[in-house]
């Protein structure tokens, strides 16, 4: 990868392997921006552009092999900002949806927890598979679910769609479909680990309150997918 880039070699590969992240990261804040800046009338849209582009920067610690340490301490800074941004206009197009909700910080500290434990276990493709199924899984269903919705249904007083439940089952089902395809091929325990996940992360996503889902959602499908294959 470094020889595509004249001059990278002689840079140490952890400084290759942050800038990578910073620049992924850059870029998906600038289109949040350009995005925020045309469409001030819909913040939904931009918390969902970051909640999914920052959510892939998990497959650029997996594949560059990033140190366990660089994304437990990215977490704890991203979470110490989230949670200074409830209180002072820090985030105001991430936070700002008309609701009370600590998703962004649920969000941040389960991207650190799937770090250090899978990063541990050596089995970084779980913590790949949790976070991608919240960023993808929970980012289309609400963009989904609020544009065409149409069969509502509510659960602990909060309003939920069935085509939106259904976009975060798909999309689940499909994330970690790739990333177990990806890792151990085109065997049984691929696709029915993968609809179990689906399933249990809905599931997951349906009864969540004040943001919990980003915690549970990762975590749970994350959890499920490792302890089903070790069968």
């Amino acid at each position: 990868m470094l020889s595509l880039f004249p001059g990278l070699e002689s840079l140490p590969l952890l400084w290759v392997q942050i800038a990578s992240v910073v620049t992924w990261l850059s870029l998906i804040l600038s289109i949040a921006w350009a995005v925020n800046f045309f469409a001030k009338d819909d913040p939904e849209i931009v918390r969902k552009i970051v909640h999914i582009g920052t959510g892939n920067v998990i497959l650029l610690a997996w594949w560059l092999n990033i140190p366990a340490s660089v994304g437990i301490t990215a977490s704890i800074l991203a979470s110490a900002v989230t949670l200074l941004s409830y209180r002072f206009p820090i985030l105001p197009a991430i936070n700002s949806v008309g609701r009370k909700s600590f998703g962004t910080f649920f969000y941040s500290v389960s991207i650190g927890i799937l770090i250090a434990w899978f990063w541990y276990l050596q089995q970084p493709q779980y913590a790949a598979l949790g976070i991608l199924v919240m960023a993808w899984g929970d980012g289309l269903a609400a963009l989904i679910g609020q544009r065409f919705g149409k069969h509502k249904y509510k659960i602990f007083g909060k309003q939920k769609s069935w085509e939106g439940s259904l976009a975060m089952a798909l999309a689940s089902y499909f994330v970690s479909s790739f990333i177990l395809y990806s890792v151990q091929g085109n065997i049984w325990q691929t696709w029915v680990v993968s609809l179990v996940v689906a399933l249990i992360a809905t599931a997951l996503e349906t009864f969540s309150f004040v943001g919990i889902d980003n915690l549970t959602v990762p975590l749970g499908s994350a959890v499920v997918a490792f302890f089903l294959n070790q069968f």
